[in-house]
């Protein structure tokens, strides 16, 4: 009976089994391989050649990669700090005794669900420079010379922030809400013995109890956003002159519109290297600020 019972379940989980290995595990270790190559996809696998380091060799006078890895950096660490902190707001807020808090709460949580790419169309209507509703209401408020958004080489890249954020923010704020309301009463109640009030409340209880929180959606929050792509190919494409150009971008622009596989791995693993770095980084520094 045992070993039918463990031989059906290795049946169960057998799908997901192959399917990292297909999909995850093999494609993993060919791009390991292909990033030590020179390869084009179109010629087939006989003409993969070894090259030794000469892809990484590459990269210290890659323009385009050095510009794709600033605005990656610029992109992850102004976003993700913005959006957490206003997902903190927002769950203190939606926390309280406010009207029709349920509604709020799906409709802060829905853009993070939706379709990206109908979510970037839909940006890209907002910011029309001209006939744009948020250029209209900027004009509207006396400024006559609006930003261009995402035909402008300063303000593509801001804009493509903002709509990270506000398709973030509301999935963050229910992280912390979740946290807020699993935090027992009576800290707080103790607390108010001992004279705590108000915002001393927040900031000695509330925002501590939050640090597990905080880390997590940091951590997600920055893998998530050095790996970004799609609202960046379907709104921008990298421009305007490579305004907008990320490391995924660039990865993807390298491998199937120059057919440069093994640059384009060298250039995916150096990508791997620096979230693992930052996660890293990161898994130390939560043990002297996180709260368990």
């Amino acid at each position: 009976m045992k070993k039918n019972g463990r031989f059906i379940g290795y049946l169960f989980i057998a799908p997901n089994v192959i399917g990292v290995i297909v999909f995850m595990l093999i494609p993993f270790l060919f791009s390991l391989v292909l990033s030590f190559s020179n390869w084009n996809h179109l010629q087939g696998l006989s003409k993969i050649n070894f090259a030794g380091f000469a892809n990484f060799a590459r990269l210290s006078g890659d323009e385009g990669f050095k510009v794709s890895l600033f605005n990656n950096i610029i992109y992850t660490f102004i976003g993700v700090p913005i959006s957490v902190i206003l997902a903190l707001v927002l769950a203190v807020f939606l926390n309280d005794k406010v009207f029709g808090k349920a509604i709020l709460r799906a409709s802060f949580f829905l853009p993070y669900i939706t379709n990206g790419v109908a979510v970037s169309f839909v940006w890209m209507l907002l910011f029309q420079p001209t006939t744009g509703p948020i250029n209209m209401f900027l004009m509207s408020m006396g400024i006559k010379n609006p930003p261009q958004w995402l035909t402008s080489t300063k303000w593509a890249l801001p804009a493509l922030i903002i709509i990270n954020v506000w398709a973030t923010v509301g999935y963050n704020a229910v992280i912390y809400l979740a946290n807020i309301q699993s935090i027992s009463q009576d800290v707080y109640e103790a607390a108010e013995v001992d004279g705590a009030r108000g915002f001393k409340k927040f900031l000695y209880i509330t925002f501590p109890l939050l640090s597990p929180s905080t880390f997590f959606l940091l951590m997600t929050g920055i893998i998530t956003s050095f790996k970004v792509f799609g609202i960046v190919a379907a709104l921008t494409q990298g421009g305007p002159v490579k305004s907008t150009s990320v490391l995924g971008y660039y990865i993807y622009t390298t491998a199937f519109r120059y057919y440069d596989m093994g640059y384009a791995s060298a250039i995916s693993w150096v990508l791997f290297g620096l979230i693992f770095a930052v996660t890293f980084i990161q898994w130390q520094l939560q043990k002297r600020w996180v709260h368990y």
